[in-house]
């Protein structure tokens, strides 16, 4: 049964049978180049569905997505889409990333909160910054400036998260500051 298949098709506003592509890709990883492959489906819903599907294999076996970092950052990042891109900056947390690519990644996600104007995007997004600060402290001076900008967000879901990250990261830079 090709993926491609099992992902298409229903609600456009469901997952759909991504649970079962998530079992069977995880039971056979040899069918990962597959689901990344569809990824680049000419349909949304199936993307959509591969993006999440990806996301969660990766957050189960990081391992099967770390030979596709090259392709997250070069192709993946370029799918205009923010559904794809939102699994993109959770699967990015969760695989080893070397010090360029996390820049790069870096790089991608800041992109997408200028290019998309999408809630759940942007949520996603700055927690994976948040996650990336975390590991990278010459992050963090960015990333509490770019918080203060959310903290006003007309999305309330926005705005709590950027105000919750911000009591973590503008204490430590305070901290920082200090030493």
């Amino acid at each position: 049964m090709r993926l491609h298949a099992v992902l298409s098709g229903g609600n456009p506003r469901s997952l759909g049978n991504t649970g079962r592509v998530v079992d069977l890709v995880v039971r056979h990883p040899d069918r990962i180049d597959e689901l990344c492959g569809c990824l680049f489906s000419d349909d949304e819903i199936v993307r959509m569905r591969a993006g999440d599907a990806s996301e969660k294999i990766c957050r189960q076996r990081p391992e099967l997505l770390q030979p596709y970092v090259p392709r997250l950052l070069n192709d993946v990042s370029q799918i205009q889409q923010p559904s794809v891109q939102w699994h993109l900056a959770q699967m990015l947390t969760e695989v080893m990333l070397t010090e360029t690519q996390r820049t790069e990644a870096v790089s991608i996600l800041r992109r997408n909160l200028s290019t998309f104007d999408d809630w759940i995007l942007t949520n996603i997004t700055i927690q994976a910054l948040a996650e990336f600060a975390r590991q990278e402290p010459a992050f963090v001076p960015d990333m509490v400036s770019l918080l203060r900008g959310y903290v006003g967000d007309r999305r309330k879901s926005v705005a709590a998260r950027a105000r919750k990250l911000l009591a973590e990261f503008d204490c430590e830079h305070a901290r920082s500051s200090e030493a």
